[in-house]
């Protein structure tokens, strides 16, 4: 099956890395330019702008512009879907407290069938 593009929802946007740090550092509720992102996330102008404008396509970010300078800062509302989700689906993960999820994950698959434990624990790999 295709993976869905980045742009369609928040779950696909927060995805990369780079996005979730992004996220992360824009959460401190100040505007942030293109310039700053790059200086303390150590990327590329291209790479930033990138990020951003999936984040700005999904409303995890909005922009403001002044003068010749756009400023991102996090909309934070935007990431409700998120919090709705992990507090629905929290019961259902079966994690004792501070294990992390992943490992949770591939403890559920090798009691039901433990002879895909393995590939079930390469497949969160890769995707973690």
């Amino acid at each position: 099956m295709a993976r869905a593009a980045t742009t369609t929802d928040v779950f696909n946007a927060i995805a990369e890395a780079k996005r979730r740090e992004m996220i992360g550092l824009l959460n401190n509720g100040k505007y942030w330019t293109v310039s700053e992102i790059v200086g303390r996330m150590k990327i590329t102008q291209p790479t930033a702008s990138k990020h951003l404008r999936v984040l700005r396509k999904v409303g995890i970010v909005t922009v403001v512009k002044h003068g010749r300078y756009r400023q991102y800062r996090l909309n934070a509302q935007s990431l409700r879907p998120l919090f709705d989700w992990a507090r629905i689906s929290k019961g259902k993960w079966n994690c004792p407290s501070g294990q992390q999820l992943q490992t949770c994950f591939v403890r559920e698959n090798r009691s039901r069938d433990p002879s895909n434990a393995h590939e079930v624990g390469n497949r969160l790999t890769r995707r973690w």
